[in-house]
């Protein structure tokens, strides 16, 4: 029998679209993620030491700061316009003055003009309370924060990208404060990436922000969403976790299988499906391997990007490879981008007017919050806790403590040693008030001995204690007992147990944060309503009218550790 020829012509055709559309359509295709953590506001450069698997030396480079993260991210988009930004929270807060100042306001906007799609909430998120956070999220200026908020561009937006929080469940509602995953699409592949922070973040920031909230177990959270993303054709799933390890491999190491930490039993507890794990909290660049799945971070501070290139099969709606690089940010490495140049230039000469006001001058270029092997105290750390305790004289101070955690960098003066206000606030960037409570003798030997708790000693470090307070302790002692007997002593006179003493803390100490419940116990509790970095400006100015130029001498040691 004779085909037609136009009948044969329709075939041969719908053969060679047939063939055409195989062609176009492969049965993988490749996917490209791009991940940053830990940003904390860092809108500029900083100085970056690292080594590498190529170089085995420290090299100290400048990296980070928007324009380059801009600038690589251009580059990597023009290789593939579906490219997907995502983090893994702690994006705001604990932040530079430049953004801190704003309310955070400008890393948002920051963040919108990198092309952020989602990240997962960070303890961090939560420094100013769940008001504040929602604020930030979706947009308004009724915030805790009212002398900062909405002063940076007009009423604040929101933020165009998703927060997301699988494990953080409203007490009553029983819902997810925020969205638990978004399903983005790239390349035809539809990728479900689920957000989540640390369980344990009540304990590391003020509880009041955070009634009636509930911090549940990570893993439970993630895998409990499965079903429901796959009935909405998500077959690739990424973690988004605020929590984080340490390895001893380099940040650019493929693939280390050593990681330690709090998230290793996070990732060995989430269902097979779980491919990829990116990663925040702990300040590390990695890339490793844990049972079969690739978990990464990417430092902190703008100072590296994590490249991810995903594999999958189209056909079965599964992951088949991740391929995985740490990039450090370097400058000269990329071109800046004119955009965000023009952004910072811009916020540099709003806030310089008021970053600039002088404070005071003191002793030294630097005072450093770095201790010495074998120290627990800082030359800062001591700067301030005796600033909390001057604050908290008219209310009856005797004594102040100060968390580590809480000074993010250390002092550095500028010209002729002269300390301005952006100096003072990038030491102290969370603007806790400060509180005076009372503790008896018996409590404060108790308060110390938190500090060696076991499972929460790497939280909440060792407390920076005021000037007159002194004691001694041994390692070498049961927990609960390492404080020496008859050591602890206030202006060279032993504490008494029964006795009765003010001390000043700041707000987030006096609510038990950082692991310290002994402080909810205070009595006779004082809001003074005196910011922390209103406090240490004023000590600093206190201090030159004394001339006793903080860091010309040595402090002398207040706590003791025992070795022998």
């Amino acid at each position: 029998m004779k085909i037609p020829f136009h009948r044969l012509s329709l075939a041969a055709a719908a053969v060679l679209i047939s063939g055409c559309a195989a062609w176009q359509q492969p049965q993988t295709v490749e996917v490209n993620l791009v991940a940053l953590n830990d940003l904390h506001g860092h809108l500029e450069p900083t100085r970056f030491t690292y080594t590498s698997v190529d170089s085995k030396e420290p090299r100290t480079v400048t990296a980070g700061g928007i324009p380059i993260l801009a600038g690589a991210l251009k580059e990597w988009r023009r290789q593939d316009p579906e490219l997907l930004l995502v983090g893994a929270g702690d994006l705001i807060g604990a932040s530079p003055a430049l953004s801190s100042m704003w309310a955070d306001e400008p890393t948002l906007a920051a963040l919108d003009m990198l092309g952020l799609s989602a990240t997962s909430v960070g303890n961090h998120e939560f420094d100013q309370g769940r008001v504040e956070l929602l604020r930030q999220q979706n947009g308004g200026c009724d915030s805790p924060r009212a002398d900062k908020a909405c002063k940076y561009a007009g009423p604040h937006p929101g933020a165009k990208f998703s927060y997301l929080a699988a494990n953080v469940v409203d007490v009553r509602s029983r819902k997810p404060l925020l969205p638990a995953y978004r399903i983005l699409e790239s390349h035809g592949v539809k990728i479900a990436f689920i957000g989540t922070v640390l369980k344990d973040t009540a304990e590391v920031v003020a509880s009041s922000g955070i009634t009636g909230l509930e911090f549940i177990d990570e893993a439970d959270a993630v895998n409990r969403l499965l079903p429901e993303l796959r009935r909405q054709g998500a077959g690739v799933f990424v973690v988004l976790i605020h929590q984080g390890g340490r390895t001893k491999q380099e940040f650019d190491r493929q693939y280390c299988s050593d990681l330690e930490g709090d998230i290793v039993p996070v990732v060995k507890r989430l269902d097979p499906a779980i491919r990829l794990v990116i990663s925040g909290h702990s300040h590390k660049g990695y890339l490793c391997d844990v049972d079969g799945r690739i978990v990464t971070q990417a430092q902190m501070g703008g100072h590296m990007l994590s490249r991810i290139k995903l594999t999958v099969d189209r056909e079965a709606n599964k992951l088949t490879n991740i391929d995985a690089h740490n990039v450090v940010m370097t400058q000269g490495e990329f071109y800046p981008d004119a955009g965000a140049e023009e952004f910072l230039k811009q916020l540099r000469e709003r806030s310089t007017r008021e970053l600039a006001k002088p404070v005071a001058h003191v002793g030294a270029p630097l005072i450093t919050r770095d201790r010495k092997r074998g120290v627990d105290e800082s030359p800062l750390g001591r700067l301030v806790a005796d600033a909390t305790l001057f604050a908290g004289r008219p209310y009856g101070a005797q004594i102040a403590f100060m968390n580590v955690g809480g000074i993010r960098q250390s002092l550095e003066a500028g010209e002729n040693n002269l300390v301005n206000l952006g100096h003072v606030q990038a030491v102290l960037p969370f603007g806790n008030s400060l509180v005076v409570m009372n503790l008896t003798g018996a409590q404060i030997r108790g308060l110390l001995e938190q500090q060696w708790v076991t499972d929460k000693a790497e939280v909440r470090g060792i407390l920076q204690v005021s000037e007159g307070f002194s004691y001694r302790y041994d390692l070498r002692r049961p927990e609960g007992e390492r404080v020496i007997p008859g050591s602890v002593m206030l202006n060279g006179v032993p504490l008494e147990d029964n006795a009765s003493y003010r001390v000043a803390v700041n707000a987030f100490l006096a609510e038990g944060g950082d692991a310290f419940p002994m402080f909810i116990k205070g009595s006779n509790r004082v809001e003074t309503g005196i910011r922390d970095t209103d406090s240490l400006a004023r000590y600093l100015v206190k201090r030159e009218q004394d001339k006793r130029l903080p860091g010309a001498v040595a402090d002398a040691p207040r706590i003791q550790r025992v070795t022998e």
